[in-house]
Parts: structure tokens; sequence; C-alpha cells
């Protein structure tokens, strides 16, 4: 399913969107937990992120172990495998922490909505829940940089044709 777009291996397409969408999450959120002035405005981009991010993340990972298969059954070196295992390590990581940030930031603009479906929380839950936030958005955007630069290394190094 995810092996080829117009003849071209599928994964380094895909990867755009997570590449373009993920850090576009992890800044969003973060204005969005820390600017509550801004809420209003950017609150459906956000929740359009957290939605679309981990879905993102997910093409990019199943698109990348079709690709992985292929070098190995096309018989590429043990030493570029291991570069393409460190690169796939750090894209499963990327995926579950875009997926945590993305269910996480959809709780904050749940609680934060003013809906009268949404309980009322103390300040400090508010608190707690920005401080998540950030926090797995600093993480995730970690691992976007280490996903990426480690499959541009694989790529630029001679791994992958």
């Amino acid at each position: 399913m995810l092996n080829n777009i117009l003849g071209i291996p599928a994964h380094p397409l895909i990867i755009h969107a997570a590449v373009v969408f993920i850090p576009l999450l992890c800044l969003g959120a973060v204005v969005y937990a820390v600017v509550p002035r801004f809420r209003g405005k950017i609150g459906w981009a956000v929740l359009a992120l957290a939605v679309i991010s981990p879905i993102a993340a997910w093409f990019a990972k199943a698109s990348g172990e079709n690709l992985r298969d292929r070098l190995v059954a096309a018989g590429f070196s043990q030493e570029i495998l291991d570069k393409v295992n460190q690169h796939q390590s750090y894209g499963d990581k990327t995926w579950w922490f875009t997926l945590a940030l993305g269910v996480v930031t959809l709780l904050m603009l749940f609680i934060t909505s003013g809906s009268r479906r949404a309980p009322h929380f103390p300040i400090g839950v508010t608190l707690a829940l920005s401080v998540v936030v950030i926090a797995l958005a600093v993480v995730t955007a970690i691992y976007v940089f280490l996903t990426g630069d480690s499959g541009a290394h694989a790529v630029w190094e001679g791994a992958v044709p």
C-alpha cells in the first residue's frame, strides 16, 4: 500500500506531511497553552493539527517500514541497515510522542473550550496540562529533528538509492 507513488518510493514523499504538520502542532500547542488570549483565534488550527499530525506520523512510519523491508530484500549491507534501523527507532518514538501530544492537546482544547459539556476544572489542572503540553512539544520536536537528521545521513551517506 505505501510502497510507491507514481514510481517513486512513498516514504520520501509522505514524510513531508509529517515534517510540516508535527512542528506546527508543537508550536501551536505551546502557544495555545501559554497564551490564553490567542486560544479563540488558533483553537481550530491547533485542533486540526492535533488530529492530522499523528496521522501524518503514522503514514511516515508505515511507509518507512515498507521501505526498510525493500532495502532488506534488496540485500543492502548491515552497515546501511544499521543506519536505517536507528532512523526507524527515532521515527517510532516520534510517532508515539506525536500521538501523545495530539491527545493531550485535544484534552486541553476540550477543557478550555468553555463548552457546557466540558467540566469546569480548577486553574491548577489547566496549568498542569499546559506543562505537559509544553514538555511533550519539546520532546516531540527533538525527535522530529533526530528522525530527520538520521534519515538524511542515511540517504546522503549513500545508504538509500
